[in-house]
């Protein structure tokens, strides 16, 4: 090899080629910072956030037709009834009273010491009857329930697909101690994406 060869091969860069290699660095810099945030963030949300905050549920059964559907998933805050009872109209996600490992959900429509009555598929609350715009209309419900009186330190859910729900009308009112978060965002299907 000649001198004159080797020097060819040591040529200095153009400005074109430190320009690109600046850039490289950028981009490799960036996408190892991203790596690090999305491990951090990994780490923040399944380590403190999921058990303690927010976590993802599956919609298994049709006992909340029109709201959500068979497989719609919800975000439900965790951290909301640490501060706060849960008050009529909350969806919420709890723990099967049957001694089953399910987590069900269901919408609260009485709180300690409200009368719940169902006549004819009509709510009473206290003696009203409640105005449900979100209930299955397809389905309407003829049952009848009650009355009963929730007790200290428990809330009445049912699903808003009456006739296709096993709720507080089978296992009775629901304990506060069952009750793992409010329900406050459909995130799946995409094109579905709501608050609730």
């Amino acid at each position: 090899m000649t001198e004159e060869s080797f020097q060819r091969d040591e040529a200095p860069k153009s400005r074109r080629e430190l320009r690109w290699e600046r850039q490289r660095k950028k981009r490799l810099s960036w996408y190892t910072e991203m790596l690090l945030t999305m491990l951090v963030a990994f780490a923040l949300v399944f380590g403190f956030v999921r058990p303690f905050v927010v976590e993802a549920y599956r919609i298994p059964t049709e006992s909340m037709v029109p709201t959500l559907e068979i497989g719609d998933r919800v975000l439900a805050n965790k951290f909301v009834y640490r501060f706060a009872e849960p008050e009529r109209g909350d969806i919420v996600v709890f723990e099967s009273v049957d001694g089953e490992d399910q987590t069900l959900i269901k919408r609260v429509v009485g709180v300690e010491g409200d009368e719940i009555r169902v006549q004819g598929g009509l709510l009473f609350v206290n003696g009203e009857v409640q105005d449900e715009p979100y209930l299955n209309h397809e389905a309407p419900s003829t049952g009848f329930y009650g009355p009963t009186t929730v007790p200290e330190d428990g809330v009445f859910v049912m699903g808003d697909n009456r006739d296709n729900s096993a709720d507080s009308r089978v296992f009775g009112p629901l304990p506060l101690d069952n009750v793992e978060g409010e329900a406050f965002l459909r995130f799946w299907p995409v094109s579905g994406i709501r608050l609730l």
